[in-house]
This record gives structure tokens, sequence and C-alpha cells, in this order.
């Protein structure tokens, strides 16, 4: 069985504890897409660990761990992960990288730098990783494939020829020093001798997998508000973040993806530029930022403070669709714990007039939040293990918010352990 997990918004809502939960019951996870511009944080026996590109589920010993060829691969990244948590007591993960799956390149990160330098003002807040100039470049069909790492012949002529084509760019738009190939193909050859050992066929291996009736967990990065087509372009990432993706990226048919358990934090946050309609500020949006996640919210990859809001069900409801959910796993139920009223955003409007349909994003930067204010629960909720021990008040929120998400809530995290999970049937299933 595949079962996929992804994001219902602007990421951050919380995916690696999930996935790291539903690892325990599988035997394959893996990145589908998105490269190490955005982090997973994982609370468990062994400590906190803020993940960039290893799949969350290399925390079992059982589980095999796969770099899909959708991911943008940034091999020093990823063996500096390994040896980080092993490093921290983890047992030595198994782990698998498609031989499909291209490599960030030094030059990516150094373009992605130059270009958020000339836009000045105008920039889109890029992590710096590297990850637009990566998909820019796979597309323009000039990226480097693992698998090309192990032709010698193809590399010293593709590095010449990569060279020129960035030179350019390099020197008349940016004035920065030229690439030179020689360097190229020594970068080249670091990585084919770290990445080697790990190498592998990877939609055979899964195909096999399916036909052993192995479980597998696709991990998707960020959320559906990110996503190149359905979210708030030109903010957005430059992979596709929906689960519909992950057959594509992991490398295997999109009807055997059978539950697609979406993420939705119980307040909004968002890192980097774009429309965030139920955005708050000041005061009450440093106490929630102080409160939030577990040690507060702050990018697991940048350090950025993530922007805050209340929960957005016009935007949740939205992503929910594109995801095609068939479970919504609600986190940080319990950091809203403080509040006498909690403000939940049911509508937009837009030039007068009201919507709950997630709209594109010239009208979304004009939309502007309709607010219903629902009882607060004020205790901690943290520890308890069944929906009907949970305050009449809480209960009452992820009520609502299932009604006007329209998806059925199945799980509620009430707190940043792998056991702070709370399982429940649904008012809707």
């Amino acid at each position: 069985m595949v079962e996929a997990v992804v994001g219902a918004n602007w990421g951050d809502e919380g995916k690696g504890k999930i996935t790291d939960m539903m690892a325990e019951k599988a035997d394959i996870i893996v990145r589908f897409q998105g490269g190490a511009n955005a982090g997973h944080t994982i609370v468990n026996d062994y400590g906190k660990f803020a993940l960039h590109t290893l799949p969350s589920g290399i925390f079992y010993q059982h589980t095999t761990s796969i770099i899909g060829n959708g991911v943008a691969l940034n091999i020093p990244i990823l063996i500096n992960e390994i040896k980080s948590i092993v490093e921290r007591g983890v047992p030595t993960p198994k782990i698998l990288v498609s031989d499909r799956a291209q490599m960030v390149m030094s030059y990516h990160i150094l373009f992605d730098q130059y270009e958020e330098e000339r836009l000045g003002g105008k920039s889109f807040g890029s992590t710096k990783s590297g990850i637009a100039p990566f998909y820019s470049d796979k597309y323009a069909k000039i990226g480097f494939q693992v698998s090309e790492l192990f032709d010698e012949e193809l590399l010293k002529e593709k590095v010449v020829r990569i060279a020129e084509v960035k030179n350019v760019t390099l020197e008349h738009l940016y004035h920065k020093p030229p690439i030179k190939p020689e360097e190229l193909l020594e970068e080249l050859h670091s990585y084919r001798e770290m990445i080697a050992p790990y190498v592998c066929d990877v939609p055979s291996y899964l195909a096999q997998a399916i036909k052993d009736n192995k479980t597998i967990l696709l991990e998707g990065q960020l959320g559906t508000l990110k996503d190149p087509d359905h979210g708030i372009y030109p903010m957005v990432t430059s992979s596709s973040t929906l689960a519909a993706y992950g057959a594509i990226g992991a490398g295997i048919p999109p009807y055997e993806i059978k539950k697609i358990v979406t993420v939705c934090k119980a307040y909004s946050s968002a890192v980097g530029a774009g429309a965030f309609v139920s955005e708050i500020f000041g005061d009450e949006a440093d106490e929630l930022r102080k409160r939030g996640g577990d040690g507060g919210e702050f990018g697991a990859t940048t350090g950025r403070p993530r922007r805050m809001g209340w929960f957005d069900c016009v935007a949740s409801k939205y992503g929910c669709r594109l995801q095609g959910t068939t479970d919504v796993a609600f986190t940080v139920l319990d950091v809203l714990g403080y509040l006498d009223e909690i403000p939940v955003c049911v509508g937009y409007e837009i030039d007068g007039e009201v919507t709950t349909d997630f709209p594109t994003t010239a009208k979304l930067e004009k939309a502007k939040p309709v607010i219903k204010k629902l009882p607060g629960w004020k205790c901690d909720i943290r520890g308890i293990r069944k929906f009907e021990n949970l305050p009449e008040n809480c209960r009452k929120y992820v009520e609502f918010v299932e009604e006007q998400i329209g998806f059925p809530i199945t799980m509620v995290s009430n707190g940043p352990g792998r056991s702070d999970i709370i399982y429940r049937g649904s008012a809707l299933s």
C-alpha cells in the first residue's frame, strides 16, 4: 500500500512529526520533490532534529529511506545529514538514491544568491539553496543526473558546455567570476565518490516492493499553496507539492496511492513572501510565534521568524481538495490553549463580495479575512490521548474546522512528541 503525507498550506504544518509517526508501520519512506530549502522538525527518543533532505522515517531501523527522482539532490548536505544523525546515536539508516535524481550544483546556489541580490526589494524571499536555478536547468535539459556521474566521457564534454552557457550570465548580468570547467569536473568527481554507495534504480525497487505488499510512505515538502501551478504564484517553490506528483517524483503508477494524509496546523504560519490573508502582526503575532511549535515558530532551514496567522478555512479547504485528501492530520492544537477566544478565517472579502473559494494571486492580494471567533478552552491539553477527553470548546474547535474544510480530521496532534497524538473517527467519515 502506498500512502502520502503532504501539506495543506504554505509548509511548516508539522509533516515531519506525522511522517515520523506513520513510518513506524511503513517499510519504505520516499522523498519525492523539493530539496534542502525547507526542513522538517522531529522530536523523538533520540532528541530534536531538523531534517532537510533525509525522509522523516530514518529513525526506524526497519525502514528504507529513498531520495526519489523528483528531489533536488544536494549531495554534500545529504551526506552531512547522515553523519550528523549517526553521531547523535541514531543507527546508520538504509538509504537509496534514485539514479534519475538530479544534483544541485554549487553554481545553482550562487545563481540563487546573485538573483536575490539583483532583485533587491522585489526578491522572492528565497532560502538561497539553489532550488529555482536547479529546476530551471532540469527543465532546460542542462542539469546533471546522478546516472551521468558514472560516464566520464560525457562529464568531460558536458562541463565545458555548461560553463559556456553559465558564464555568459555570470559575466553580463551578475558581473561575477566565471565557472571553470576543470573545477566543475572536480566537483562532480567528489559527488560521485560520496553518492556511489547509495545509487539505485528506484522505480524498479518500488515496483517490486508494491508486488511484495510493502507499505510505502511518500513524504512531500512544503504545501499546496507553494505549488507552482496551484499555489500563490510567483511566490511558490519550483516543484509540485501535490500528492499526485508523488507518483512522478518516486516513479510509481498514480493509482497505487491509496491514502493521502494532508497536514493542517491549528493556526497558520508561513516563511517567505506572498499573499497570506489571515496574517496577524505585532504583539499578537509575537505571542503566537513564541508559543508555537516546539520552541517557537522559526524556519527549520533558515531560522527566520515565521509569519503568523489564524486558521484559514478557505486556504485549507482548497489545499485539502487539491491534495486529494483522505485524512486530515490537525497539528499543534495544544498551542492555542492560552487564548480566551480563537479567531478563524471563514471567508475572503474581495471587492465587497465574500467568497469561500480560494482565488488566483491577483485577487488574493486584495482579499480581507472574514473572521469568526470561537471560545477558547484555557488549559493545557498535552497528555490527553482520547478525543472525548479534550475540553468541550477544544472539541468544538476541531469539529468546526472539519465542517468548514469538508475533509475528515482523523488525527489530532497535541504536543511535539511522537506519542502526542489523538486518533479519532470523524463526523464526515
